[in-house]
């Protein structure tokens, strides 16, 4: 009876080794379901902020370029006669000639009066679109606004300071279209 009950009792041991093989199995292999789940998990949310970055980079991006295209029509609302006005730069230049010539007879006097009614009219009319003569003279040099094409001495005027314009340069709003010609103290 001792060996039946010795038996009894090894396989006893050996289902309970059996069972508590099969326990561990399935709580490893439970846990190795929560890790793959957890894997998957973290590599969902590792996406799901990569999308997110994604969008917030393409939404930074539109607003710049609505940004763009606002200062864009700002710059060609405010410098639209830029054009124009460029063209009309020679005229103005021929006009000062003309009218810079010494009217002798009382003929010549009342055409040089019209040519300068006109001449202020136009003046006028570019002035409401923005432009404005560079000042040059007795100013000191900027070769932001001028161009020094001739130098020359003159003791009573420090160095750098224009001391004749050859062209008159202008602005638009605060654009330079063409730079004054001058003359530059040595």
């Amino acid at each position: 009876m001792t060996e039946v009950k010795d038996e009894f009792v090894e396989e006893n041991a050996v289902i309970e080794e059996a069972e508590g093989t099969s326990e561990d199995n399935v709580i490893e292999e439970m846990s190795e379901v929560d890790n793959s789940e957890q894997s998957v998990i973290e590599g969902l949310q590792a996406q799901l902020q990569e999308e997110e970055n994604k969008r917030l980079r393409l939404l930074a991006d539109y607003d710049n370029f609505k940004r763009r295209v606002s200062l864009d029509q700002e710059s060609m609302q405010k410098y639209r006669a830029q054009n124009v006005v460029t063209n009309l730069l020679p005229v103005l230049d021929n006009f000062a000639r003309a009218l810079s010539v010494e009217a002798k007879t009382e003929e010549v006097q009342s055409i040089m009066t019209g040519m300068e009614m006109i001449y202020r009219t136009l003046i006028t009319a570019l002035e409401t679109e923005g432009l404005v003569e560079i000042d040059t003279v007795d100013q000191e040099f900027d070769p932001n606004f001028h161009q020094a094409i001739m130098t020359g001495a003159d003791d009573t005027k420090p160095s750098g300071v224009i001391l004749e314009e050859m062209q008159k340069g202008y602005l638009l709003k605060d654009r330079v279209l063409r730079p004054s010609m001058v003359k530059v103290n040595e």
